[in-house]
């Protein structure tokens, strides 16, 4: 029996509301991801455009704090309610074509689609595009029906709206160009003055990016287009199509891919009952396109959402075919859907809770690494700040610290070293438009520098940190802040005003480094066993080893065993230990201690530094 039209459109408020009440709750409570931290400094410093994006996500995020101030809910809101609005322009788009029925079950659809269903969540650029986007395709099913001035103004507005939204809004601009001059209609909208002042008002969007790269030497065009992808054929981006599965869910997918061959059959049959032609192009391009472009493209950053605007006009025609299941498919799909959903939306929840995080260490759940451990870093700096003179500037090693730290202080002055990082994300050329671009000491006021261990790959770590301190003149012991059991640690340096003397690269004291040979970590071990690693820290050398299990010391460590493998790989380790570094110590738990524990090593520096290590969990058999 068919569904009335009142039970699809029950279900869907129903869902919609649920849906917009669990994106709430994580606005309010999760911390900023390292991106949007740094559009949010690039709010607090309007401009035309930015080297990485165009204007419309810092504005919108000045938007949202004018109103809700320098808060979670501020940053967000803007996107949260475009957020809210997607599943409903997928309704209107489909109850054009289609009815009320079918335009509430296309809702439905839209709110299970992982990818879509979390937007708004966060503040990225991809919330206004994947709006543009529905904005646009609105439109031009509007006016493929029926010319009117309101279809050509909304077609503007999602035009300009998506020039300002990223660099991939083109991709969708030839999508709806294919989609319309497959239609006789479409083509005929070529004749019409009001589709040309439409494109006008879109073309006329991009200039404050162009013009922004045109003064910067173009930056922003280089990294999206040149810098950031390798253009050679790699194995892991023809991966892209099948993490779809994952990302959109396995009979979702197979439906909107059904729901494409259906469109290019109808279309090739001659139906003109509706735009079968529009649906088409809009959707063919975007996935077949992004699909080999995903070959020679970025694989370092994440791109499965790359295909989303290929999805979206099939979803307004999914309904229809998926009426044509066995009903247990149709109950398995929105299943699968919603488990997806819930998935996505649980890797959030897990990202805000430091008991949940604590079990992504161990191994149970995915590591939120890009949400964690700012909260609690913003107020370690502060509490440090407080025991410092009042002139106190802060330096941060990367733009992702730096943006996290300012906003967490409340405070536009944050400086940044000039890390690798910031060039590897396209963010070089902003920070240096800015001028926050500076050195570990100033001659007339203290510093306090913070560093992101994971921000440095550890075989450039001892490099990165000698260049640091000769910069400096020499650093302080390091203070060690570990957040979730040392998974993240962030080392501070209180540095003194003053020009900074000259320091021989043997003279400069730097940060720890080590490694565990065993056990590692999740192995399973005996009552009875050795640990054994390496460790070495050059400029002053290792003092002592302590060894603790669950936060307790247990012993100290054998320090200065033979280790010239350790030498050998570490060239540019000048600590005169070497080949000495090995560590070695026995456990022997008592009887009844059987289980999982968590073991860590505190190394003690001749310095007088103590640095806490990343902990790690072992099984001890009974």
């Amino acid at each position: 029996m068919p569904p009335t039209p009142d039970r699809p459109r029950t279900v869907f408020l129903m869902l919609w509301g649920l849906l917009l009440l669990l994106k709430l709750v994580v606005v309010l409570r999760l911390p900023l991801f390292g991106d949007e931290a740094f559009y949010w400094w690039e709010s607090t410093a309007l401009d035309w455009a930015y080297a990485e994006i165009p204007a419309g996500t810092p504005w919108l995020i000045w938007l949202g704090t004018l109103v809700g101030g320098d808060t979670l809910l501020g940053v967000r809101w803007p996107f949260l309610v475009m957020g809210a609005a997607m599943p409903w322009l997928v309704w209107r788009i489909a109850r054009r074509w289609f009815g009320d029925t079918v335009a509430w079950q296309a809702g439905t659809l839209a709110l299970a689609m992982p990818l879509l269903a979390t937007m708004g969540a966060l503040a990225l650029p991809d919330v206004p595009l994947t709006f543009a986007t529905l904005v646009c395709l609105d439109a031009g099913a509007m006016l493929l029906g029926r010319v009117s001035r309101r279809g050509f103004a909304w077609l503007a507005f999602g035009l300009v709206l998506g020039a300002l939204a990223h660099y991939r809004f083109p991709a969708v601009i030839a999508a709806g160009f294919v989609g319309l001059m497959l239609e006789p209609r479409g083509r005929a909208l070529l004749r019409e003055p009001g589709l040309w002042l439409a494109l006008l008002a879109g073309a006329l969007a991009w200039l404050p990016l162009l013009w922004w790269n045109m003064e910067h030497a173009h930056a922003g065009l280089s990294f999206q287009l040149v810098d950031r992808h390798p253009w050679r054929p790699q194995l892991k981006g023809a991966l892209l199509p099948l993490v779809q599965f994952v990302f959109v869910t396995p009979l979702l997918l197979v439906l909107l891919l059904g729901t494409l061959v259906h469109a290019w059959r109808r279309w090739r049959a001659g139906d003109d009952a509706m735009p079968w032609g529009y649906v088409l192009g809009t959707a063919a391009v975007p996935l077949l396109g992004l699909a080999v472009l995903g070959v020679f493209a970025d694989t370092q950053r994440v791109s499965f959402h790359w295909m989303l605007p290929g999805y979206l006009p099939l979803l307004a025609v999914a309904p229809v075919l998926m009426a044509g299941w066995r009903k247990v498919w149709r109950v398995l799909l929105h299943v699968l859907a919603a488990g997806g959903v819930l998935l996505a939306l649980g890797y959030l929840v897990v990202a805000q809770s430091p008991a949940l995080r604590e079990r992504a260490v161990a191994g149970a759940l995915p590591y939120p690494t890009n949400f964690a451990g700012w909260d609690e870093i913003g107020v370690h700096v502060r509490g440090r700040l407080a025991e410092l003179p009042p002139d106190t500037r802060v330096v941060a090693d990367n733009f992702m610290l730096a943006a996290q730290l300012a906003f967490a202080l409340d405070r536009h002055d944050v400086g940044v070293l000039d890390h690798p990082l910031n060039h590897k994300h396209g963010r070089a050329m902003q920070l240096d438009v800015w001028d926050a671009i500076t050195t570990p000491r100033d001659a007339t006021r203290p510093t306090l520098l913070v560093l992101a261990e994971d921000a440095t790959p550890p075989r450039e770590a001892l490099g990165w940190h000698r260049e640091i301190c000769m910069l400096a003149g020499g650093l302080p012991p390091a203070e060690v802040f570990s957040v979730d059991r040392g998974r993240l640690r962030f080392l501070l340096f209180p540095i003194m005003g003053g020009e900074p003397p000259r320091v021989a690269a043997e003279d400069c004291a730097l940060p720890a480094l080590l490694d565990v040979y065993a056990p590692r970590d999740g192995e399973h071990v005996g009552s009875t066993f050795e640990l054994r690693g390496w460790a070495f820290k050059d400029g002053a050398g290792i003092a002592r080893i302590e060894v603790l299990l669950d936060g307790d010391v247990v012993g100290d460590a054998h320090y200065g065993l033979e280790a010239g493998h350790v030498g050998t790989f570490w060239q540019n380790s000048l600590d005169p230990a070497h080949p000495y570094v090995d560590f070695a110590h026995t456990l022997q738990l008592p009887p009844g201690q059987g289980g999982w524990h968590w073991l860590g090593l505190r190394v003690h520096g001749r310095d007088g530094s103590v640095e806490d290590q990343r902990q790690w969990r072992i099984h001890v058999r009974e």
